[in-house]
């Protein structure tokens, strides 16, 4: 894929698949049927042939009958821009082929998508001859973006290395241009090493590294931009800048649709592995109901009918029969609150609201303490979503119940500017110590369940001051208008 003198590609006016000029095109249309007559320069008639198809493909037809008056040298001039704009078009044609099977030995030969990026990096930086080569990528929030990898002075820098926080790329101020600069969303920049648009320290390390020309490729989809390829290179013929740049493109093209791909499966298998935690836990539901709830139920019954029928028993009999009504009273309530906390689910055709209020009506009837419940209007947020604020506001309702020893309990849902949620569930008792901080599943469950939906979970205790479970998520930015807001700064 090294770049090649011929004529036609390295010559500083060439541009890569430009068309004509029409006049010019009309004129070569001419020269070429006169050169046909007079069999001047050209070797073949297959030759002929092609170039006249492609005049006439820019031109139309041409009557033949009309004589030229172009003189040799302006003949031989056209022939020689028709030729070398073939030779460009052929040389574009095989960078694009280049980089297709580089993506597909690399997609063969690394095991993920980090080491197929990783080994494109280094092949770009070697192919091009360039200081440096780094991959952007967009946050999952579609806020910034940030250095994904870089390869640098024959080094591959990741956030796994040892030297990745000393690493010389100003790569703060980069991300800050990248994901600011508007045009640079959808189609390739070519900065000068000293270019005003770029921030301050990214051209000092360019004068300082030596630097002139950076070459910014968008990761770009049809509907999504996901990051960004950026080559730097030292001084260059403009010929081989042309050819780099071609490069770059065709190259960030297959990397797109590489991690695009990769995301893809992935999504896919965390689909395929929340599906499966939510069907084992509606079969233990399913085993806990039917099995433990349902027989202490039968158990409770048989005592307190025990306890309707005896008519006179010794204190210490009754005394254990109190005991015993209380302990299957209590493991009872125990096994349906699992139950509940294992399947937290819309039932059908429930709103989020209603959703929330049935969970509070059950934690009330499973508790002497006080529970209040504050609703905003509530619109939709998605199933998914809503699965997970109801899973969430289920397992800090029972930590709270359970827990909590508290004197009362406030559950509060709103709907800042009617399309961000918040939940609150608060109490008045104990607090959280820091060994059940550290360690309880149920905690662990809530961040799992937060970070599914890309929303925050804030946890606030005190000795013997309470605690409250803070839940706060915003939907993602409409991408397209995210770049409409980064042109306006």
């Amino acid at each position: 894929m090294s770049p090649q003198s011929h004529d036609g590609w390295c010559s500083p006016s060439s541009t890569i698949g430009q068309r004509p000029d029409p006049c010019v095109a009309r004129a070569d249309h001419a020269w070429l049927r006169q050169m046909a007559e007079t069999d001047l320069l050209l070797s073949t008639d297959t030759e002929m042939g092609l170039m006249l198809d492609n005049v006439e493909m820019h031109t139309g037809p041409c009557d033949g009958d009309q004589p030229s008056n172009l003189s040799p040298a302006q003949l031989r001039e056209a022939f020689e821009r028709e030729t070398a704009e073939r030779r460009r078009f052929e040389c574009l044609a095989k960078i694009q082929s280049d980089a297709v099977q580089l993506a597909l030995d690399l997609l063969v030969s690394e095991p993920d998508i980090a080491g197929f990026f990783r080994a494109f990096t280094k092949t770009m930086v070697e192919e091009c001859e360039s200081h440096a080569c780094g991959v952007w990528l967009i946050d999952d929030d579609h806020r910034s973006c940030d250095l994904w990898m870089a390869y640098l002075k024959d080094r591959m820098f990741t956030p796994g290395t040892a030297d990745w926080d000393a690493l010389a790329l100003p790569r703060h101020s980069l991300a800050q241009h990248l994901f600011g600069y508007a045009p640079g969303w959808t189609r390739t920049i070519e900065y000068a090493g000293d270019d005003p648009r770029l921030p301050e320290p990214v051209r000092a390390f360019n004068r300082r590294e030596g630097v002139s020309s950076v070459a910014v490729a968008p990761l770009v989809l049809a509907t999504r931009t996901l990051g960004w390829f950026a080559l730097s290179t030292g001084p260059t013929p403009a010929c081989e800048s042309a050819w780099r740049l071609a490069l770059l493109e065709a190259s960030a093209r297959q990397a797109t649709l590489a991690l695009y791909q990769s995301r893809l499966a992935e999504q896919s298998l965390l689909e395929e592995r929340h599906k499966a935690i939510l069907e084992e836990r509606n079969r233990l539901a399913r085993d806990i109901h039917d099995n433990l709830a349902q027989g202490f139920a039968a158990i409770l019954m048989q005592l307190q009918a025990a306890k309707r029928l005896a008519t006179a028993l010794p204190p210490a009999v009754a005394s254990s029969l109190d005991a015993a009504v209380d302990l299957a009273r209590t493991h009872m309530i125990e096994a349906r609150r699992s139950v509940g906390a294992l399947r937290p689910h819309l039932g059908e055709g429930e709103t989020l609201a209603a959703t929330l209020r049935r969970l509070v009506d059950m934690a009330r009837r499973t508790t002497d303490v006080p529970i209040e419940l504050v609703l905003d209007q509530l619109p939709q947020f998605g199933h998914e979503v809503e699965r997970e604020i109801i899973g969430i506001a289920q397992e800090a309702l029972n930590n709270a119940v359970r827990h909590a020893d508290a004197r009362r309990i406030t559950l509060t849902a709103s709907a800042p500017r009617s399309l961000a949620f918040r939940l609150s569930v608060a109490d008045d008792g104990r607090g959280i110590g820091d060994e059940r901080a550290a360690s309880g599943f149920g905690m662990t469950s809530m961040q799992e369940r937060a970070e599914h939906i890309s929303a925050s979970l804030t946890i606030v205790t005190a000795s013997r001051r309470g605690t409250e479970v803070v839940l706060a998520w915003e939907p993602a930015p409409i991408e397209s208008a995210a770049t409409e807001v980064h042109a306006a700064q």
